[in-house]
């Protein structure tokens, strides 16, 4: 039996800007569809104002994410080249900063002298990001892969309701629509707990909780408009 533990924090770099993206395509793409179809407009605005919702969201996701991305990978490399400059001036006092981490969580002074000067013999620079900054392989920014995942899957999110309004007759839409993205949203609910080690009754419960409010709010503010033109 092999004893090699698979964690969950090994999806972290992605698994934030999936069901991020997932979740606002899902929502913002069925909600606009509903308050445009509570206006009392033809299907085929209705459907040209969800194609719009589609492919603007999906480009805003991606463009968000790389920018916040990359300014966290800026914040990060501006720490490292710091760090770097640090250890090439104040090496001692570079390791003894490193040993007194290593002892405020409980290692014994001398033991903590010890890894500390392994780890700074072996990658100096490497201890210091991990233990001191908190930059690891596994959380570091990527920008470009979490402009990607952001906007795939709002897209794949977006399509549902998309689909829905497309196949549904126009009088089905005002309830359709919001049924099938409940539906959409308890199945990425719980494929996000799943892959996150959360439990599946709460990660289902918020996102079909949030997603019905916001489909709500929004079809009421379709129905005044639409009354306001009538």
């Amino acid at each position: 039996m092999s004893q090699h533990e698979h964690h969950y924090i090994h999806r972290v770099g992605w698994l934030r800007a999936a069901v991020l993206g997932a979740n606002d395509g899902l929502v913002s793409t069925a909600s606009l569809i509903v308050g445009v179809a509570a206006s009392g407009v033809s299907q085929s605005e209705i459907l040209m104002a969800g194609t719009a919702g589609l492919v603007a969201g999906a480009m805003s996701m991606a463009a968000g994410e790389y920018v916040s991305v990359s300014s966290q990978a800026d914040t990060e490399r501006a720490d490292l080249a710091k760090e770097k400059a640090a250890l090439k001036q104040a090496p001692e006092a570079e390791l003894r900063e490193l040993a007194e981490i290593y002892i405020a969580r409980g290692v014994e002074r001398a033991t903590a002298m010890e890894v500390a000067t392994q780890l700074t013999e072996h990658d100096a620079l490497g201890a210091h990001a991990r233990d001191e900054l908190g930059i690891m392989d596994l959380t570091a920014a990527k920008p470009l892969q979490a402009a990607i995942t952001s906007a795939f899957t709002f897209a794949a999110g977006a399509i549902i309701p998309l689909i829905a309004a497309i196949v549904l007759a126009a009088d089905y839409i005002d309830y359709g629509v919001p049924a099938i993205t409940l539906v959409g949203l308890a199945a990425l609910g719980g494929i996000g707990a799943r892959l996150g080690g959360a439990k599946l009754s709460t990660g289902v419960a918020r996102v079909m909780l949030w997603g019905a409010a916001a489909m709500g709010f929004t079809y009421i503010v379709g129905s005044l408009f639409g009354v306001a033109l009538a």
